[in-house]
């Protein structure tokens, strides 16, 4: 059973891909997607997907910023060429497993024969245990490595997102009421401000959203973000994947993915 599933916005110069525990207040800019684990959500979250979405995005208005893009899912995310063994129809299943961090991938994932980069580009910033998971003799991540990576990187993105969100000395969680007939409530905790907050936090707390976060976007957040991006090229075998990789670069690997994709 799908108990996350990604909502993705649209800014204007890019989306924000969030996680929500239930179905959100659908909206017309919203893009939801229905999938559990973080391994998606890290690769719609990531610069290779924003890069391809803004160049297939159709755009709105016009404004001093020339208009806002607007994902459509057919251009958008139908022609997205995910790294192989982590498409859509791969993880249709949504069967998934979550390790010992509480990070949650695709379960099943088969093994492709298909050129990848050396370990360190995709755990370069990623710091544990899955390490192990390294062939001795081997400068080669295997799609386990590589799907684990992503999603260790894309939970770390929101875990960070969210403690700035949700500061826990701001607020807390409280339990949904429990509908009858049943035994628990199918709906997630509430996040709620904590009882006798001063008015001053309570303001500041009512400015922290993603719009406000990501328009300031601190050092932290886009060292998460660096991060993810890494592991996510590294499943594509891009090893010379960096920060300053142009975008048109990034366009034309896709270009062939997905072209190559197309013609099966």
């Amino acid at each position: 059973m799908v108990t996350l599933i990604f909502q993705a916005a649209w800014r204007a110069n890019g989306s924000v891909c969030q996680i929500h525990t239930a179905s959100p207040t659908r909206k017309s800019r919203l893009n939801v997607i229905a999938r559990a684990d973080d391994t998606t959500f890290g690769i719609l979250s990531s610069r290779i997907h924003e890069v391809w979405s803004l160049a297939q995005a159709s755009i709105h208005g016009d404004g001093a910023d020339g208009g806002r893009p607007t994902c459509n899912a057919k251009s958008c995310f139908e022609t997205f060429p995910f790294p192989a063994g982590l498409t859509p129809a791969d993880t249709a299943h949504q069967r998934t497993e979550t390790l010992p961090d509480g990070t949650i991938i695709p379960a099943g994932i088969s093994e492709q024969k298909v050129p990848v980069a050396p370990v360190e580009y995709a755990l370069s910033a990623i710091k544990n245990k899955v390490i192990k998971l390294v062939p001795e003799n081997g400068q080669h991540a295997s799609q386990t490595l590589r799907n684990h990576a992503i999603a260790q990187a894309a939970k770390k993105l929101n875990d960070l997102r969210c403690n700035w969100l949700n500061p826990p000395e701001w607020t807390h969680q409280v339990p949904e009421v429990i509908p009858l007939g049943l035994d628990q409530s199918p709906y997630p905790d509430r996040i709620e401000p904590r009882p006798g907050i001063s008015e001053t936090d309570l303001n500041a707390l009512q400015q922290r959203t993603l719009t406000h976060l990501y328009n300031i976007r601190p050092a932290w957040l886009s060292m998460a973000h660096q991060q993810l991006d890494l592991a996510v090229a590294a499943a594509y075998g891009w090893a010379d994947y960096n920060a300053a990789m142009p975008e048109q670069d990034i366009l034309r690997r896709l270009l062939v993915l997905n072209q190559k994709t197309s013609a099966k």
